[in-house]
């Protein structure tokens, strides 16, 4: 009997074996093939983040973003939606079909070096100042991640990366919603880059813009005054009228403009002037309501000053539309995946960032914390992804890709964004995004709980318009 015990043991050894291999949970590879494969991510981040392409004008980082998804598998179709730097890339067959969204324009007029101290970048005049390069790397990561998970399990579905260009003010989510690119899509997930790390589910402001072009009468402004009409000073009238309308528009209405054209000379009277406005509220309908008193202040502007007015709408998005179901299985695996830990070096350059902001910034180690998941009311900004909640179930999140306490359209965000502090932010995203789609594939019930959850919020007539209308997309917005 005393020969048995060796076999015994070794068959005790290889259950237990089995039993440790059985019990790890698939999902630890995806995470470490992720941290395998930092240092690319981080190259193809760095990449986009230096050419700081404009909206509509993304040709360099789109078409990179393209090839790390055809080298990985993916079938791209670029140019979706009659918009050149668009793109979605697909692998995988059959539902569910889970999306998640990739941008990667950035900010005219503001530029910085990654250095902790503001020095602009000569003859560079944009930057990624909201982390879209940061966007559409850590997305791309993430599905290529799952597209092996996929691989390896054998399992049926879909895995889509919808390249959206132009979130800044162009709107281009809006056209690939308007064209029924999400049709078929059965939940769709994003982030953003951060100073924080938080899956609360907020809502957004519904957002209208348009730029209001005057059409005057040249002539020279001291000999003789009686001949010109001053499409300027239909610009002015119009803001005075609407500056005294804010008075009487809903509570959380708000409504900004610059004036983009004035005239060359005093001595001139300007027969051309332009101004841009955005109108906001938390309900687009709302939105709707106080763009058209807008339209009414430029056309009797226009009256009073003997000038003619045209406008264009340049975009307008609804309000984000939160789901609870999404919401809270991206905070769970946010929880599981953990904040930024900086090391000696980012601490460093953290510290002199932190001399740069408010004394009422959080503390750095902030930055490792995950905040409390809740579903709040609209935040201060507006964002394209909001039309795409109105479709398809839609939830995302926000790492610390900056450090705490920074603003977003900041140099602070582009001098963080082109470090090391904000390649971990974008691993925290992908790991996140990747964990969340893999729950979505194994798990039906929480796509079916989405999309009960997604019904309810839009009502049982709601019909998707897009706000724009029927023009096609401005894809000379940032030009002109």
């Amino acid at each position: 009997m005393a020969r048995l015990y060796p076999n015994l043991l070794a068959a005790v050894f290889l259950w237990a074996a089995g039993s440790t291999l059985q019990a790890q949970d698939p999902r630890d590879a995806v995470l470490r093939s992720l941290d395998s494969n930092y240092d690319r991510y981080a190259q193809v981040a760095k990449q986009i983040w230096d050419w700081a392409e404009v909206g509509y004008q993304e040709t360099r980082s789109s078409t990179l973003l393209q090839e790390q998804l055809r080298s990985a598998g993916f079938e791209v179709e670029a140019g979706v939606a009659g918009m050149p730097t668009a793109f979605i890339a697909s692998y995988g067959k059959g539902s569910p079909v889970v999306a998640i969204l990739a941008e990667f324009d950035a900010l005219p007029g503001i530029t910085q070096d990654a250095v902790p101290i503001r020095r602009a970048i000569e003859g560079k005049d944009a930057g990624h100042a909201c982390g879209h390069h940061l966007f559409g790397t850590g997305s791309i990561a993430a599905a290529i991640a799952v597209k092996q998970w996929l691989e390896g399990a054998g399992r049926r579905g879909t895995i889509r990366v919808y390249g959206t260009p132009a979130e800044e003010g162009g709107a281009g989510k809006v056209y690939m919603v308007r064209d029924g690119l999400f049709n078929d899509v059965d939940a769709v997930l994003h982030w953003h880059a951060s100073s924080q790390n938080s899956a609360a589910q907020d809502s957004s402001l519904a957002n209208k813009s348009a730029k209001f072009r005057f059409y005057g009468v040249s002539a020279h402004a001291a000999a003789a005054p009686e001949r010109g009409r001053s499409a300027l000073d239909a610009v002015e009238a119009m803001n005075y009228m609407v500056n005294l309308m804010r008075e009487h528009v809903p509570d959380k209405a708000r409504i900004h403009y610059v004036i983009t054209s004035g005239g060359a000379a005093p001595n001139v009277v300007p027969d051309f002037a332009e101004v841009y406005y955005y109108v906001r509220h938390p309900d687009h309908r709302q939105v709707e309501e106080i763009f058209d008193r807008v339209v009414k202040a430029a056309e009797g502007a226009a009256m009073g000053t003997g000038t003619r007015v045209e406008y264009e709408v340049i975009h307008a998005l609804y309000a984000m539309l939160p789901n609870d179901v999404l919401g809270r299985v991206v905070d769970r695996n946010l929880r599981r995946v953990g904040g930024v830990r900086y090391t000696a070096e980012e601490r460093a350059f953290a510290e002199e960032i932190r001399k740069t902001l408010p004394a009422d910034a959080p503390p750095l180690e902030s930055a490792a914390e995950i905040q409390p998941y809740g579903i709040g009311g609209p935040g201060g900004g507006s964002t394209d992804v909001a039309d795409v909640s109105w479709v398809v179930p839609t939830a995302g999140l926000e790492t610390a890709t900056w450090v705490p306490g920074t603003a977003a359209h900041s140099w602070q965000a582009i001098a963080a964004g082109g470090t090391s502090i904000g390649m971990k932010g974008m691993l925290v995203a992908a790991k996140t995004l990747a964990l969340t789609a893999i729950d979505l594939f194994t798990d039906p019930s929480i796509i079916e709980k989405a999309k009960a959850e997604h019904r309810r919020a839009v009502g049982p007539n709601f019909v998707y318009r897009a706000l724009v209308g029927d023009r096609p997309p401005p894809l000379d917005y940032r030009s002109r």
